[in-house]
């Protein structure tokens, strides 16, 4: 951020897969740091210690209740995609990313369904604050599985019969900024 000009406020991590697990990491580890996170095909902070609890999480969910300790403080907010068809990494980890996100959070909960033309059915949560801001997404795509969904069909790990994540991230990222720091 000082070899660039990068607007402090509005910094955000995102990945899939791996990728994923770590901007949950980061995102729960610097707090202070990201404006908002994206979470694609990933698992839950804590949710994995070692190689072993790493295949268990992937393979059955790693839930929520993982024994980690967490920022205090109101969470970062987050968008999450997940296909309901992942053998790779198992898509109960989408909602363990939330139900952890959220543990500090009253929100009010929308679902709205939708169908990409010619592609997938997806189920869309959003989580709204008390202001009516949507501050958590879930992106449950029905029929997916392990690929970034939108992506393109050149590409390697994409689904482009999905809803656009790429998309759907960046406006999500846009719409949230790190509050003004007290000079």
């Amino acid at each position: 951020m000082h070899d660039y000009s990068v607007d402090p406020k509005r910094v955000y991590v995102g990945g899939l897969s791996a990728g994923a697990a770590a901007a949950v990491v980061m995102g729960a580890t610097y707090s202070d740091l990201y404006a908002a996170i994206g979470v694609h095909s990933g698992l839950a902070c804590g949710a994995a210690t070692d190689l072993p609890s790493a295949f268990v999480a992937m393979r059955q969910g790693g839930g929520s209740d993982a024994k980690v300790p967490l920022p205090d403080g109101p969470p970062v907010p987050t968008i999450v995609f997940h296909g309901d068809r992942d053998i790779t990494v198992h898509p109960d980890n989408g909602d363990y990313i939330l139900e952890q996100s959220i543990r500090t959070t009253t929100t009010q909960k929308n679902v709205h369904r939708g169908r990409v033309p010619g592609g997938y059915a997806f189920t869309l949560t959003i989580h709204t604050d008390a202001r009516g801001r949507g501050v958590f997404e879930h992106w449950n795509i029905h029929g997916a599985g392990h690929a970034w969904s939108g992506g393109s069909p050149a590409g390697s790990y994409t689904d482009p019969r999905g809803p656009d994540a790429t998309r759907e991230m960046l406006r999500f990222f846009l719409e949230h900024s790190l509050p003004q720091q007290a000079g």
